[in-house]
């Protein structure tokens, strides 16, 4: 029994693999290494993609069916496919994850169709992908990201769209700079015929880079017009009077900044120059993991041939100190500036400034002598008693009084202190007058001298 059940699966793989879908032809050959099998269909009546192609066909083309859309994994058990053609259908959408398992294709065709958007995202999944063509359908617009799955593809044909401008990351991976490529220039072939183009400086500029001797890339017709740009529909791009590229210039907002350890600073620098220039930070000094430690980069483009971007740093720290360069590139040229960050030993903000306590001064210095009393008009009479000389000796004016610095009920006390022993001495001394007076009327007179004395 258990024998049977093998002899059975073993016939359905081999039903599996050498089944033909129907309204198909499926055709083997050799290219002198091994087998190869292509399967073609084109039967108007193919509304979906098959499912039971032989899972070790090499090349696949669907043309001329009702196919509308590609579903999710359409081509899964392919794993060896190297070719696939769906060209002249009814494609409107395609599934980003219809080519997934397709580690061996190199050829992507889907010339004739109706997509209006391409899923740029599902080039990861062909490696070893290669040419890819999307000639005569519906696309619009080329998004920047495309930039980062296109680096092997060789030929792209993107002619009779509805293409109107180009995306700087294409133009830079396309026409890099020199000293930007990291590996040796990869020659190419683009179609960028039969679209309205806005003929500005950046399809200039790559048109004249096309034709510039050595250049690593080849357009396949170099007739292109600008249908868009405002009094030159239906001109030609070479006969256009296109404004002229301009290199990127970067001004910072400060180029030394020194701040406290632990604190917030926010770097920003600004560029201009046409096309826009990007903006790119790069730490030069210091750390060189400059991902681990910024917090958040901000940029923004208020118009055309201008664009800022700032790099906050929140608590900082010995790391982050060092130099930061703003790079800004164009097809133009690149331009960059440095801002050295500085960070000093003090955490937290300002210091509150001191306050001097006032000394005062020691009592044994001659220049800060007591001073004497003032004192009052001694009494005319001898027979004041000593208790009230007592007291006026005692009596001293007080100094000016600095309202600044006694409290108002002091200067009142005070006051009323001094108002009082005034008063006291005035009586005294009218006390002491009365009793002289008294003292003279009551005293005997003296006896008369004689005439001798």
């Amino acid at each position: 029994m258990y024998l049977l059940l093998l002899v059975h699966i073993f016939q359905s793989s081999l039903l599996v693999v050498h089944s033909c879908p129907s309204l198909c032809a499926c055709v083997s050959g050799s290219n002198g290494i091994g087998e190869l099998r292509s399967v073609q269909c084109s039967d108007p009546g193919i509304s979906a993609v098959p499912i039971n192609a032989p899972a070790d066909t090499v090349k696949l083309r669907l043309e001329k069916t009702s196919i509308s859309r590609v579903h999710r994994a359409a081509f899964y058990n392919l794993s060896e496919l190297q070719f696939l053609w769906l060209t002249y259908n009814s494609i409107t959408s395609i599934h980003p994850s219809s080519f997934v398992n397709l580690k061996a294709l190199r050829e992507l065709r889907l010339d004739g169709n109706l997509l209006s958007a391409f899923p740029w995202e599902g080039l990861r999944d062909m490696p070893r992908l290669r040419t890819l063509g999307l000639h005569n359908n519906r696309l619009s617009s080329l998004p920047a990201h495309a930039a980062l799955f296109l680096p092997n593809i060789t030929y792209l044909d993107l002619s009779s769209n509805r293409l109107t401008i180009l995306p700087a990351e294409l133009l830079d991976l396309w026409f890099p700079l020199p000293g930007q490529q990291g590996s040796p220039v990869q020659r190419r072939v683009l179609g960028l015929h039969d679209n309205p183009w806005l003929c500005d400086c950046q399809i200039s500029m790559a048109m004249s880079l096309s034709m510039s001797l050595g250049s690593p890339v080849a357009l396949m017709d170099q007739l292109l017009t600008c249908s868009r740009s405002l009094g030159q529909s239906g001109t030609l791009l070479t006969q256009a009077d296109l404004s002229r590229c301009m290199r990127p210039s970067v001004q910072p907002a400060a180029t030394r900044v020194v701040s406290p350890l632990g604190s917030n600073v926010i770097l920003r620098c600004d560029a201009t120059g046409y096309p826009t220039p990007t903006l790119t930070w790069i730490k030069t000094s210091g750390y060189t993991d400059f991902a681990s430690f910024y917090v958040l980069v901000m940029q923004d483009s208020p118009r055309v041939g201008v664009r800022w971007s700032i790099i906050s740093l929140n608590g900082l720290s010995w790391k982050d100190a060092g130099e930061y360069r703003c790079q800004a590139r164009n097809m133009a040229g690149t331009s960059e500036a440095p801002i050295k960050l500085k960070v000093v030993g003090v955490i937290g903000g300002s210091r509150s400034p001191k306050i001097k306590s006032q000394k005062t001064p020691p009592r044994s210095s001659s220049k800060y002598k007591k001073q004497k009393p003032m004192p009052f008009p001694a009494a005319t009479s001898t027979s004041t008693s000593k208790k009230d000389n007592q007291i006026l000796k005692n009596v001293t004016l007080s100094t000016p009084i600095n309202k600044t610095r006694i409290a108002p009920l002091l200067v009142r006390k005070m006051f009323l202190t001094n108002k009082y022993f005034k008063r006291r001495t005035m009586n005294l001394q009218l006390d002491a007058k009365r009793k002289t007076q008294m003292s003279i009327k009551t005293a005997p007179e003296p006896p008369e001298k004689s005439a001798n004395a």
